[in-house]
Parts: structure tokens; sequence; C-alpha cells
């Protein structure tokens, strides 16, 4: 689901979406950290097609995941910022806002002509990821997203990050993890 958002009313619509945020906030680089000691971490990448539109010009994208509800919110959008929305109904099909540069390095296509909603089909680059699962241990927290907005993440959760840019870490959703990824290396060691 996308809410877009104009100046005036982003406070009213935010407080309306808000999840209920876990009391823990951890550093995700200190996690992430251990989690590599621990064996845990794997390699995956997105391989599901996706559905893209260009962003409109400080148009703001929260990323909205069924039975959850907000997942995180965008900064405003830049010129040639994609609005990309995975093809996971167990989701919602949730959108999210990816800059023109991870665009670039992430998606290929079209791979087909625009629908009536101005979406367009694109297939992942394929690019591997890290990431490891949320354990029930480590219960639910939130954490800073690269775009510098609080992400929470519940165990069965991925974290993934780019093997190239440590900063790049952020959630996804279990659901969305096993409806869009494919493990290509699985983490040596796991523990629920």
């Amino acid at each position: 689901m996308r809410v877009s958002l104009c100046i005036g009313s982003i406070g009213l619509v935010v407080f309306a979406l808000a999840p209920a945020h876990a009391d823990k906030r951890e550093n995700i680089a200190e996690l992430f950290a251990q989690a590599q000691l621990e064996g845990r971490v794997g390699v995956a990448r997105k391989t599901k097609p996706v559905d893209v539109r260009p962003a409109r010009p400080g148009e703001i994208v929260v990323t909205i995941i069924t039975g959850e509800g907000k997942e995180t919110q965008s900064p405003p959008a830049q010129n040639g910022d994609m609005v990309v929305r995975n093809r996971c109904p167990e989701t919602g099909n949730e959108e999210i806002l990816v800059t023109a540069t991870k665009f670039q390095e992430r998606y290929e296509g079209p791979t087909g002509p625009a629908g009536a909603d101005g979406y367009r089909a694109y297939r992942p680059r394929g690019g591997e990821m890290l990431y490891f699962i949320v354990r029930d241990v480590e219960g639910s927290f939130t954490f800073e997203a690269p775009w510098g907005e609080p992400m929470i993440a519940r165990p069965g959760d991925a974290i993934v990050r780019s093997p190239n840019d440590t900063k790049d870490t952020y959630r996804i959703a279990a659901a969305a993890f096993a409806c869009t990824y494919e493990i290509v290396r699985p983490a040596q060691y796991s523990v629920r």
C-alpha cells in the first residue's frame, strides 16, 4: 500500500499509521557483526519481478506491511527516484522508494508496457546481499535505516546488508523475504 503525503497532513497520517515500537534500540552494525561471529549470516538475492513507476519529486512513500502496519517512511523523493512495488500478496504488495542510484544498481528493464496505474515490470539484477534472521531471543527492536527513519525488526525478519556498503542495512519482513528473495548460501548456524 502506498500513502503519498502532502506536508500539511504528515503528522496526522503518520500518527494513524505508526506501529507499536519495540522498546529496544539496537546498533545494527554491532548486531550484524555479532551474527557474523556466530555463523548466522548467509547470502541471498532478490529474484522476483517488481512493478515500478517514477516517484514524484517531494513524494513520501510509507511502506505498509499487511498485518503489521507501517514499516518505514521514505524521505521526500528526488528527481529520478522510483517507487518499487513488490509482487507479494502476503505482505500487501508493499511499496518502497528507491533512489535513482540504487535503482540503477539493483533493477533492469522495463520488461513490459506500463499498466493503467503507471507501473511497469522490472526485474532485480540479482545482486547478492548478506542477511541474518532475527531470533526469538533478540525479540523486537528498532534501528536506524540508511535513509534516517527508524525501522522495527521482529523475530523471523531478515536483516539484509550490501556486502560493499555496511551502512546499506535494512529490515525485510519475514513474509516479504520468503516471497521475493532466494537463498544463495544459507547461514552456517541458525537458532530461533
